[in-house]
C-alpha cells in the first residue's frame, strides 16, 4: 500500500524558512518523479517542483527557483523542500505527490494529505 506522508509546515514570517518531509512507502517502481504541489485557500492545484528518480534532475515553478529546494534521501525514503525566503504568496497545503507538472489531482497516482505552510508577520 503506497503511502505518503507530509511534516514540517508550520507558521512562519516572510524571509523565514521552513523544510518539508515526505515519508514515502509502498513504491514498488523505481522509475518515476515525485513532486511537490501546493493549494492556496480559495485556489486550484499549483504545481511547485518535481525530482526525477531515474536521473535526480530538478524541476521548479518559476517563482519559487532560487528560493526552493527539492531532495530526496533514498536511505530514509523520504523527499524534501527546502524552502528559503518564504513569502506571503507561499502560504498554502503543501502535498507530495507521485507523478510531475499536472494542476490536478487526476495527473498524479498518489498525493499524501499535505502540510500547512502559513507566510505571515
Amino acid at each position: 500500500q503506497v503511502q505518503l506522508v507530509e511534516s514540517g509546515g508550520g507558521l512562519v514570517q516572510p524571509g523565514g524558512s521552513l523544510r518539508l518531509s515526505c515519508a514515502a512507502s509502498g513504491f514498488t517502481r523505481s522509475s518515476y518523479y515525485l513532486s511537490w504541489v501546493r493549494q492556496a485557500p480559495g485556489k486550484g492545484l499549483e504545481w511547485v517542483s518535481s525530482i526525477d528518480l531515474d536521473n535526480s534532475n530538478t524541476y521548479y515553478l518559476d517563482s519559487v527557483k532560487g528560493r526552493f529546494t527539492i531532495s530526496l534521501d533514498n536511505a530514509k525514503n523520504t523527499l524534501y523542500l527546502q524552502m528559503n525566503s518564504l513569502k506571503s504568496e507561499d502560504t498554502a497545503v503543501y502535498h507530495c505527490a507521485q507523478g510531475a507538472f499536472g494542476t490536478t489531482w487526476s495527473e498524479y497516482s498518489y498525493w499524501g494529505q499535505g502540510t500547512q505552510v502559513t507566510v505571515s508577520s
